[in-house]
């Protein structure tokens, strides 16, 4: 309500009293109800009720809007976290396997490992063995030309 501008004498409806003689009482008295303020006329109760129907209309699109988000947001949530479940098992499921396949290919090496060092200790052993037979065929050549020579033919 505006309140600067106003004419010296001028008030508003709703705070200037309405005595019983005057005649705006007579013209709303059948709109005053016991506690002295005035009820509104038809017209405006039309119109307050209008104005309550489409609050009223207003409002309940706004819930149905609220529940629709509501459960959108359940949904979403639940599908994530069912997600995140799922993606947790597989992860664990491959963490496993990942882990049984890093031991398994531990013990080969280790496996391979060992063989290799058994193959070097028979190397070993068949150089030796080969030095021998190539000293040994050595020898042979040499006392065949020690025969050749002390006994002639």
């Amino acid at each position: 309500m505006p309140t600067g501008n106003m004419e010296a004498g001028a008030e508003s409806d709703v705070d200037r009293p309405v005595d019983s003689d005057s005649p705006a009482a007579e013209e709303s008295g059948s709109n005053q109800n016991s506690g002295g303020r005035s009820e509104p006329s038809p017209s405006n109760q039309g119109e307050i009720l209008r104005t309550l129907s489409t609050v009223e209309k207003d409002s309940k699109a706004i819930a149905e809007s609220f529940s629709s988000l509501f459960v959108s947001l359940r949904s979403t949530l639940s599908e994530a976290t069912s997600s995140s479940v799922d993606h947790m098992g597989c992860f664990g499921d491959a963490a496993g396997r990942l882990q049984e396949t890093a031991l398994d290919a531990s013990t080969k090496g280790n496996r391979y490992i060992n063989s290799c060092l058994r193959l070097n200790e028979e190397i070993k052993g068949v150089e030796n063995l080969a030095a021998r037979k190539h000293l040994r065929r050595n020898v042979d050549v040499l006392d065949t030309a020690v025969n050749k020579l002390l006994r002639p033919p």
